[in-house]
């Protein structure tokens, strides 16, 4: 070796350049040298640097799809399909099409009343001035869609304009933003090797397919939409739909039929859990509930909160709602007791077994995504209406956040902090009722309070199916567009809704 070389050897800034342009080759895998120099700009400052792709600006989406930058090739290919459609149309689409079919509609109503009218002429009817002004109101359309068939045919060239403005807009935008995209995947790339780097032949002829499928459906969908007809509706068969409908009917008579005892089991016990609600909170003498919450707010957050607590009570109570609202408190407390009965304890199973979890989460994406009037259908197959279907339905929607931040609180807990309690010998219990606990316990409160504040969001949907309550009287209101009513009901649930939170939450520390 050379003085030379081992000069260069030695030196730390030679080393580290020699590193670089490795690592910018491999990233690129060809004309390293320009991208070498746009990142070295690109990194110099913390704003952002002007530079210019050429190739980027040229090949557009398929420079990003052969990058593997597929987020910004799916984004440029419907920003450029739209700006070809335009383009396209303008030139060769027929731009009044629309005009046209109702021009012909107009004509054939005009002909229709022109023999009309012939008719009550020869039969000397006394409507002929009725028909005759038929007739010249007709005109006025046909006239008013002749003249919008005028003005869409010359509105062809700012058609096209426009579409070759966007797209050489299009183009500058990907031109600059290239290289500033690739940066920043180069140093994802840096820290995370299995991301896609340099080109392949397999990327670019994905590139391709994606960009001469995209680009001709899109200009012969909205330039010539009579070409191809099944372009406009999905092709189908009504018979596939009604064969379904069939099928999943018999599936659930089925289920009907042979699981009417486990039913009415679930059934019973949500009914015993109504009726002890029920019997504290609606048969109760107001005064005995009323001081009950009361002291159950201040011992829980304190005076204040219980002031608050007692204000919203007495509104409550003074327009003629406590019954109402004791109902849909009632209805609440059975779904959120059954619900964190059952959510905590399958948190904590689900917490230190991923498996498990993986199965259950699906499950609750499910119970969270689909709409409630969706699953209120099974629902009352099963069970009829009526509050028990209610608090099944508020547990479906409102029973997953406890499930979910449970199994959030129970893997915060730092590792090293129960291996120290099982070094020192502490048994399984031990470590759940002391460490996990404890420690998950602000977690598992908020999923509690997010379980209650979801299950009283559904006092509405409740009262669809014949539950009683407050959402009964917002369900008129909306009938009947009457404000009042629903706004002394909206805030009587809004009120349940704080009382409920400040109970849950406690008193809040600051830190």
């Amino acid at each position: 070796m050379n003085n030379a070389n081992l000069k260069e050897s030695r030196d730390p800034s030679v080393r580290d350049a020699v590193t670089q342009k490795g690592l910018t080759e491999t990233f690129i895998g060809s004309n390293s040298t320009y991208y070498e120099e746009q990142f070295r700009l690109i990194g110099s400052t913390s704003t952002f640097t002007f530079t210019f792709n050429v190739f980027a600006a040229l090949l557009g989406p398929i420079w990003f799809g052969l990058r593997g930058i597929w987020n910004w090739a799916f984004a440029f290919v419907i920003f450029e399909a739209f700006a070809f459609v335009q383009i396209i149309r303008g030139m060769f689409g027929d731009l009044a099409i629309d005009e046209r079919g109702r021009l012909m509609t107009v004509v054939k109503q005009i002909s229709l009343r022109q023999d009309q009218l012939k008719s009550a002429i020869q039969k000397g009817s006394d409507d002929l001035g009725a028909f005759e002004r038929n007739i010249r109101s007709l005109q006025g359309i046909l006239d008013e869609l002749k003249m919008d068939i005028v003005a869409a045919e010359d509105s062809r060239i700012w058609i096209i304009l426009v579409g070759i403005g966007m797209l050489l807009l299009i183009k500058f935008i990907q031109g600059v933003l290239a290289n500033t995209i690739l940066e920043r995947w180069y140093f994802l790339w840096l820290s995370d090797r299995t991301i896609t780097s340099g080109t392949s032949l397999y990327r670019l002829l994905l590139s391709l397919l994606l960009v001469f499928s995209i680009y001709p459906i899109c200009v012969l969908h909205y330039t010539f939409p009579t070409l191809l007809p099944d372009l406009t509706e999905f092709p189908t068969d009504k018979n596939i739909r009604l064969t379904s409908i069939e099928w999943i009917e018999v599936f659930f008579d089925y289920i009907i039929y042979h699981g009417q005892y486990a039913f009415d089991g679930i059934a019973s016990g949500i009914r015993w859990v109504l009726d002890g609600l029920d019997i504290f909170l609606v048969k109760t003498p107001w005064v005995v509930t009323f001081l009950s919450i009361i002291i159950l707010t201040g011992l829980s957050a304190g005076p204040r909160a219980a002031l608050w607590t007692s204000t919203f009570l007495i509104y409550i109570g003074l327009v003629g709602l406590w019954d109402k609202a004791m109902i849909s408190l009632a209805l609440l407390g059975a779904a959120a007791c059954i619900s964190i009965c059952v959510g905590i304890p399958l948190g904590l199973y689900c917490a230190r077994r991923p498996k498990v979890y993986n199965l259950v989460r699906p499950i609750m994406d499910l119970m969270q995504t689909m709409p409630a009037f969706v699953y209120m259908i099974p629902v009352i197959a099963f069970f009829g209406t009526g509050k028990v279907s209610a608090v099944i339905i508020t547990i479906i929607f409102g029973g997953t956040p406890v499930v979910r931040l449970t199994v959030l609180g129970m893997r915060g807990v730092p590792d090293s902090i129960r291996e120290a309690v099982i070094a020192f010998g502490a048994s399984k219990w031990y470590l759940l009722t002391k460490v996990d606990l404890p420690l998950a316990a602000p977690s598992i409160r908020a999923g509690v309070n997010q379980t209650i504040l979801l299950s009283l969001a559904t006092v509405v949907l409740a009262s669809l199916i014949g539950a009683k309550g407050l959402g009964e009287d917002v369900l008129e209101a909306l009938q009947y567009a009457s404000v009042g009513q629903g706004m002394l009901s909206g805030f009587a649930i809004l009120f349940l809704a704080t009382i409920l939170d400040r109970i849950i939450q406690g008193k809040r520390k600051d830190t």
